[in-house]
């Protein structure tokens, strides 16, 4: 019976190509979204056109309540769950003086709130069967900090710790819980920005190109796996050297 991997965020970008790399590795994917239904449609066909195995689901990770409800199905219809994978994230950037207050609110929904959210369902199952991996996705910015980002980078350095503090708990458990920090990424999200921030971007990465989402997914997918269950409580850097 294969292993059953939900991944937040799936529709697009580096979720998608999560999603796309688990299920060749033979997971069962669960592809949960939030608005994008056409989006997340075309993914789940890409993998069964592939021979492999999944389902959406729509769900506000943001909303304890809705996860709740999210999970209990996944584990009611699948039996298990053996892979969590945190990748839903927001931006709303501006900087600090020009915030609001729901700019900053809504982010941490996301970005913070939802890893606590889906970790705390998934991993009542994972304790109970003693076993299951966690990879939360953060970002650079968490260790580094950007401009007009402190609502992103807050979420994201609040995501590493609270990766370090769920590893420490869930480890006698057998459940491992890492984080993955991506750079300078292309996504739908990175094509928008202008030549110029691009370009002062790779300036600053030593391997002088942006990175590619199935670079992050090669890595999720490593510590998906049993070759990785030494590793626990680590963040990871997939950045061309951005940071070091």
């Amino acid at each position: 019976m294969s292993k059953v991997a939900v991944i937040t965020g799936a529709s697009r970008g580096i979720g998608r190509a999560i999603a796309l790399k688990l299920a060749e590795e033979g997971f069962t994917i669960i592809i949960n979204y939030r608005s994008n239904q056409e989006a997340s449609d075309a993914v789940l066909k890409e993998i069964e056109n592939n021979g492999g195995k999944a389902k959406a689901f729509q769900c506000d990770v943001s909303q304890f309540d809705q996860v709740a409800d999210f999970i209990k199905v996944v584990k009611d219809e699948f039996g298990s769950i053996d892979l969590l994978v945190n990748n839903a994230g927001i931006t709303k950037d501006t900087l600090l003086m020009r915030m609001d207050e729901k700019a900053f609110d809504d982010v941490i929904a996301v970005n913070l709130k939802g890893t606590f959210n889906c970790t705390k369902h998934v991993s009542r199952i994972m304790l109970k069967q003693r076993t299951g991996k966690i990879v939360n996705i953060t970002s650079v910015v968490g260790l580094i900090g950007n401009i007009g980002q402190t609502n992103y980078t807050a979420s994201k350095a609040g995501v590493i710790g609270f990766t370090k503090a769920c590893a420490k708990e869930f480890a006698l458990r057998g459940i491992t819980v890492n984080a993955i920090a991506p750079g300078f990424i292309e996504t739908e999200m990175t094509e928008d920005l202008a030549d110029k921030v691009k370009e002062n971007f790779l300036s600053n990465i030593p391997l002088n190109r942006m990175g590619k989402s199935e670079e992050v997914a090669h890595l999720v997918a490593f510590l998906a796996s049993e070759k990785a269950n030494y590793i626990t409580g680590q963040v990871i850097n997939v950045d061309g050297g951005m940071v070091m």
